[in-house]
């Protein structure tokens, strides 16, 4: 269930970028799509669900606040979307406040181009070292299984497409902004100039960004400049040692 809704994420968020365009921007696929390999044997192999495994053994315990107060299917999974993406907000944040982890962080921000595939750049070690948090906010919520299945997929729909080469119309933008993250004001975030990459950290709702004084309007007229200044090209295993390099940032 869940390689479906990754497959089928990605394959909308593919088609609306080929329908709808931004900069028609090449995208580095190959980079990308090798992070996401060795992301997904990373990850895989140290705990390919133990988000799952966490969410039933709050259930079987009957610990964390959903499980306590007894809550309804549709109110669990409601409860757990808008915390775990406020979770995400917040250790988003993190990646760009404290030094340790921008390290691992800027392999994602490093692409200079903007597309879908960028959603899937991360640093394994970025992926490793957010598993406790999220394990530990699935369990403190007593996010049900079927919750946190359900917000697996709108999390990976929302990252896919709001890292795509796609521009909305304009009526339309304004309005899923005022909702959700869009194309545009996650572009925002990845713009060269350092002042733009502290905004818009939100995945999933805008929401947090106009809560924690972090928003930056954007829209899809807006020409911006993506990737890193001191970088430059990268291979997979400059990407990877990328991190521990003396010149990272």
């Amino acid at each position: 269930m869940r390689a479906t809704g990754f497959i089928g994420a990605a394959l909308l968020a593919f088609l609306m970028q080929q329908l709808a365009p931004h900069a028609r921007v090449r995208g580095s696929w190959r980079l990308n799509g090798g992070l996401w390999i060795v992301d997904t044997a990373v990850i895989g192999a140290v705990c390919g669900a133990c988000g799952f495994t966490a969410a039933g053994w709050a259930a079987r315990t009957g610990f964390g606040v959903l499980n306590r107060m007894a809550a309804g299917p549709w109110t669990a999974i409601a409860v757990t979307i808008v915390l775990l993406d406020l979770v995400s907000y917040g250790w988003h944040r993190a990646n760009h406040r404290v030094s340790f982890l921008w390290r691992l962080h800027q392999v994602h921000h490093s692409d200079p181009s903007f597309t879908v595939s960028t959603g899937l750049r991360f640093h394994p070690g970025e992926l490793l070292l957010s598993l406790p948090v999220r394990l530990a906010a699935v369990v403190l919520i007593g996010a049900p299984v079927a919750a946190v299945l359900v917000f697996e997929i709108v999390f990976t729909f929302a990252n896919l497409m709001e890292h795509g080469d796609i521009s909305l119309p304009r009526r339309a933008e304004t309005w899923i902004a005022s909702v959700c993250v869009t194309p545009a004001l996650h572009r925002r975030h990845h713009r060269k100039v350092a002042p733009d990459r502290d905004s818009n950290f939100a995945t999933i709702f805008s929401l947090w960004d106009r809560v924690f004084g972090t928003f930056t309007p954007n829209d899809s007229r807006t020409r911006i400049e993506t990737g890193l200044p001191w970088t430059g090209s990268l291979s997979l295993s400059r990407a990877l040692a990328l991190p521990f390099r003396r010149f990272a940032r």
